[in-house]
Order: structure tokens, then C-alpha cells, then sequence
């Protein structure tokens, strides 16, 4: 890593580094063919079921419901707590534009508070404060994999009267304090989009925590009818009976998805293995003040969704992300933060001071991180890194 990186690479060095390699276990193919023998291709179908049946023995949730995506999922929380318009909801700025939207399409108005400076996790200390009497839920995310303070947040929505909505788009197999993220607040929600480290192309989950609400669920995700009802014999037909949506995915993706959750255990072993080395290679760096590694709380068992690192203030981030460019390496920034964006300013408001998302969003670099990347091609991320920064 002492090399200089203004002598030529060799032909090894100079091959190009992606930020994300799709990983596939070897049976998602004759999945996909299982299910295309059974003459289902549609939702809910044999592979569909299997994918819940697996997520609700290790997650622990009352109820699993596949959907074609982590966004879909989060649509269905805001309509099962009944988003009316005018209704607060409080979340992070620092997250996905389907954390907001998702309740904005309620006419619901997401109130963005700061997040905290170790995790970049929303900052439970500041959600009391925002809370007013339109207030209706609290929607937490998890980034990177890793939980945030679970406990306080859930004691403020008890005093308060206020739903938890768990945003584990990147959290599958990740912890807190020994409990599965997303099997905490009354709702949680996954993402198996293709960057994620369990995939099916396109594809989430909704996680029933709250038994009270599943059977409405059931009905949401089926175009507002019983059909589901219909099929397991308990009513003699089906019908219209809520608003909703088609929010089912194909059995297909479900037979994909089935082989990723089979091997979730190894996935997140390698993803840990790879984030683990990055992390001992970045040390001498942090200590040198170029950068900041992440932090992951004692009470939180990550799952190695990211690895990213913090410039320093004073850095020029653009500069870095074009060296890593020209030298084939793909690390690139993430969130531009939500209360910046023309629809946040339109749809959402702002609790206090967002100075740390303000902040992180301007000094954020992800790594490239994929399971079988090798040391190798690490090596060369981190000796990039520790040039830039020179």
C-alpha cells in the first residue's frame, strides 16, 4: 500500500474496480425453472410462500409479506397506519427519497430531524422535541446495517402514542441487542434490490410486527381485496374491501430470492470478512486524521452492507471521487439529503438544526465492497484513499 500511485500500473493494478458485483449461489436458475414447471408465475405462489415461511423464523415477525420492492413496502406502512394529510411523520433527511415519499403520497408531511454523529442513525435525543399533536409515527433507518437506539425510540412512541416504522432497506441479518432490525418497531421493511448484500433484482419485504395488522396487510397487497383469504378457504369469494395496491412480486423473483435467503448466513460472513479487513487496513489512516471509519455500536451486530469512511472537513471530495475514477477504482458519495431536494422543501418540513447530515452528505465516500472482491483490490481502494488525501 507505501507504493506511490504516480509510477504506471501494472496490468493487473489497472484493471477496472466496481462498487457492486451481483453474488449468486448457484440455484437460482433451477429455482426459477421449479417454479416455472409448477405453471405459477404470478404472486404468492409456492416459492413466495417458502420465502415467507423463512423470513418469519428468522426474523421473528408475526407476518412476512413479499413485495416488489423495499419502496412498495414502506406504501403499505403509511396506508396500514391510516397517513391522512396534514399527519407528521418524523424521519432522517440522510435516507432514500421512498422513506419520505412513501407518506407523502398519504398527503402525510415527513419531519426531518438531525442524525447522530457516530452511527449517521436518526438521533433519538432530537425526536421528542419535533414531536407536535399531528405527529403519527416515527420511521427509523438503519444505515448501513447498523440499528439504531431501538430502545429510547420506542419509549418515546409509547409516551407519545406514536407508531414505529422500521426502514431496514439495508439491514437484512443485522441486530440490535440480539433482535433482527426490522422485527422491533410495529413495521418493518427489507430491500433485496441487486446492491443490496440478499438480492432478487427487484424486491422487498413488509414485516408485520403488530399481529393486529395483518390481515389488513394481506388485503392492501392484493388490490385492496381477500384474495388471500379467498385461496386459504375462508371465504367463499373475494371481493374489494380497503384501498390498495398490487404489490406482489412474481413467484419467479421469489425462487431467486429463496436461494439468497438459503445462503444469507455464508453471504454475510464473506460481506463481514471483506468489511473486517477494510477496516484494519483504514487504521493507520484514521489515526493519521485523513479520514473516519465507521462506528458500529457494541449493542449492534452489522452486516457489512457498506463500507464507507468521512473525509475530513477541509477536504476536497470531488477531487477524490475523480482520482478514484481515473484510476479505475468505482467509490462514489451517497445521499444528497432530502430537506435539500426541491420535492423535500416542497412536501417536508424541518425540525432544527441538520448541521451533521448537512455535513456527512458533503464528506461521504462508499467503498467498493461485493462479496469476492479480493485483498488485492482492497489494497488498492485503500492506497488510493490514503494518495487522494495527501
Amino acid at each position: 500500500m507505501s507504493n506511490s500511485l504516480n509510477r504506471p500500473l501494472a496490468a493487473a493494478e489497472s484493471q477496472s474496480i466496481a462498487f457492486n458485483r451481483l453474488h449468486l449461489t448457484g440455484r437460482e436458475m433451477r429455482y426459477i425453472a421449479e417454479a416455472r414447471v409448477a405453471q405459477h408465475l404470478s404472486g404468492d405462489g409456492v416459492f413466495t410462500k417458502r420465502c415467507h415461511a423463512w423470513l418469519e423464523e428468522n426474523v421473528g415477525c408475526a407476518k412476512a409479506l413479499l413485495t416488489h420492492s423495499c419502496t412498495a413496502a414502506l406504501e403499505m406502512s403509511a396506508i396500514l397506519l391510516d397517513i391522512a394529510p396534514g399527519d407528521e411523520i418524523i424521519m432522517p433527511s440522510y435516507t432514500f427519497t421512498s422513506t419520505a415519499n412513501a407518506f407523502v403520497l398519504r398527503g402525510g408531511v415527513p419531519v426531518f430531524v438531525d442524525i447522530r454523529e457516530d452511527t449517521l442513525n436518526l438521533d433519538e435525543r432530537l425526536i421528542e422535541a419535533a414531536i407536535t399533536p399531528r405527529t403519527r409515527a416515527i420511521v427509523v433507518v438503519h444505515y448501513a446495517g447498523v440499528g439504531c437506539e431501538m430502545d429510547a425510540i420506542l419509549d418515546i412512541a409509547r409516551r407519545h402514542g406514536l407508531k414505529v416504522v422500521e426502514d431496514a432497506a439495508q439491514g437484512a441479518t443485522a441486530r440490535y441487542k440480539g433482535r433482527p432490525l426490522g422485527s422491533i418497531g410495529d413495521l418493518g421493511t427489507l430491500s433485496f434490490h441487486e446492491t443490496k448484500n440478499l438480492i432478487s433484482g427487484e424486491g422487498g419485504a413488509l414485516l408485520i410486527n403488530d399481529p393486529g395488522l395483518s390481515e389488513r396487510a394481506e388485503i392492501i397487497r392484493e388490490k385492496g381485496t381477500d384474495r388471500s383469504r379467498f385461496f386459504r378457504g375462508e371465504v367463499d369469494k373475494y371481493t374489494w374491501q380497503d384501498i390498495g395496491s398490487s404489490y406482489l412480486p412474481s413467484d419467479l423473483l421469489a425462487a431467486f430470492l429463496l436461494a439468497q435467503l438459503e445462503d444469507a448466513e455464508s453471504i454475510t460472513a464473506e460481506r463481514l470478512r471483506i468489511w473486517s479487513l477494510y477496516h484494519d487496513m483504514l487504521e493507520p489512516l484514521e489515526h493519521a486524521g485523513q479520514l473516519r471509519r465507521p462506528v458500529v455500536p457494541a449493542a449492534c451486530e452489522h452486516n457489512a452492507h457498506l463500507y464507507y469512511v468521512l473525509l475530513p472537513e477541509a477536504a476536497d471530495r470531488p477531487g477524490a471521487l475523480a482520482r478514484f475514477r481515473e484510476n479505475g477504482v468505482n467509490a462514489i458519495f451517497h445521499y444528497v439529503p432530502l430537506h435539500e431536494s426541491p420535492a423535500g422543501q416542497r412536501f417536508c418540513r424541518v425540525h432544527g438544526d441538520l448541521r451533521v447530515t448537512t455535513e456527512t452528505a458533503e464528506r461521504l465516500i462508499r467503498l467498493p465492497l461485493w462479496y469476492g472482491i479480493n485483498a488485492a483490490a482492497q489494497e488498492r481502494v485503500v492506497a488510493l484513499l490514503g494518495a487522494v488525501q495527501r
